[in-house]
């Protein structure tokens, strides 16, 4: 594995389906307050015109006649000070519960590596494959780290920066390491926790998803960063939203029937039981 070290990168955000519904209760109760407000003003300036018709008032209906706009009554009133203290409260439960649901989560981490690698210019480019580099993706649970080797069926070769004469020193460092016999200390940006288990096989092989689903539009990235927050809620939309590929496996199709017959949704990873706990955690 390579090192897990430090680097440049933003925090996780709160799920961002709880997000919307927090986000919603905060737009309801600042625009109750401001219906309230309206309409208590429109309330006092109906009663007040309705009072100035009338030629005789009581000293409380004068008083109502002749107030004028004091805020720091408006301060000191109870219901005011209730409603800021709510919207306060659950402001601060928002920003808590965003702080909560960000441990652990590195979406958007771009550690600096030790050799400047750059996607975009191979994969987007020159368009090579990701299997070439990454060779065991489509047959093991992890995508593997390319040795130098591999750099070298390439880089024997290729010594300079493309549209120069100059030497890349970035290549310099891939020699540097076959001659000292040491693997490059790739920082590693992709990190799930030992309780879920994942198989890129089962993904990529089976399961026939993209790379840019989990990893975004790496084909363009100078600069590799993790694009999706890796959460067991984002794992579990897609299982729900993903329709399961049966074409051409008989396996299924007994399945696939009885599913067609009582529903009329796709048959999903979830139809096959992929929400089940011990499907990743066991």
């Amino acid at each position: 594995d390579a090192t897990a070290a430090g680097g440049e990168g933003g925090a996780g955000t709160m799920d961002p389906k709880i997000a919307q519904y927090v986000d919603i209760l905060l737009i309801i109760l600042t625009v109750v307050l401001l219906v309230m407000v309206i309409t208590l003003f429109i309330i006092a300036n109906i009663m007040r015109n309705y009072l100035r018709e009338k030629r005789e008032l009581t000293a409380e209906e004068a008083e109502l006649v002749n107030q004028r706009w004091d805020f720091s009554k408006i301060y000191k009133s109870g219901v005011v000070r209730t409603l800021v203290v709510l919207i306060f409260i659950v402001a601060i439960l928002k920003v808590s519960l965003d702080a909560a649901f960000a441990i652990g989560i590195q979406q958007g981490y771009q550690p600096k590596q030790p050799i400047a690698f750059s996607h975009k210019l191979h994969a987007g480019d020159h368009q090579i494959d990701c299997n070439y580099c990454h060779s065991s993706v489509y047959k093991g649970k992890n995508a593997g780290i390319p040795s130098a080797n591999i750099c070298m069926n390439c880089h024997n070769t290729i010594k300079n920066v493309p549209g120069t004469t100059n030497e890349s020193p970035e290549i310099k460092k891939i020699y540097t390491a076959i001659e000292n016999n040491k693997p490059i200390e790739w920082v590693r940006i992709h990190n799930l926790p030992d309780l879920a288990y994942f198989n890129h096989a089962q993904h990529t092989n089976v399961g026939r998803v993209e790379c840019q689903t989990c990893h975004g539009d790496i084909q363009e990235m100078d600069v590799v960063y993790q694009f999706a927050p890796l959460t067991m809620g984002w794992c579990v939309d897609c299982h729900r939203e993903t329709p399961l590929n049966t074409q051409g496996n008989a396996y299924y199709d007994n399945l696939v029937q009885i599913h067609a017959s009582e529903s009329k949704k796709p048959f999903t990873v979830e139809s096959n039981g992929g929400l089940e706990c011990s499907k990743c955690h066991y």
